[in-house]
């Protein structure tokens, strides 16, 4: 990603901004549905106190774990990602 001795040229700098919004995107709507799937039925349905406490908790752990983990994951993978040798063309394995 980066150049010999230098800085990184405007297209490398818009590609690391779009792959970081991707990964805060992504993240934050993964931890929403899960939160939304394991603190649902607490919210929506009247339970038991120690089931919902239990429901609800879980869900406030759970988000931010996955939420965390997507951003990672997605980051490092587009850091390994094998970046073409020329600005505008494909390698010629793709």
């Amino acid at each position: 990603m980066e150049t010999y001795g230098g800085r990184r040229g405007q297209s490398e700098r818009d590609a690391i901004t779009v792959e970081i919004g991707y990964a805060l995107v992504s993240a934050a709507f993964a931890a929403a549905v899960v939160f939304g799937a394991v603190a649902g039925p607490a919210l929506l349905f009247e339970l038991p106190g120690t089931v919902e406490l239990v429901l609800v908790r879980t869900a406030v752990v759970l988000a931010p774990v996955l939420f965390l983990a997507r951003v990672v994951s997605v980051l490092v993978r587009f850091r390994k990602a094998p970046q073409p040798s020329q600005p505008g063309r494909t390698s010629p394995d793709s």
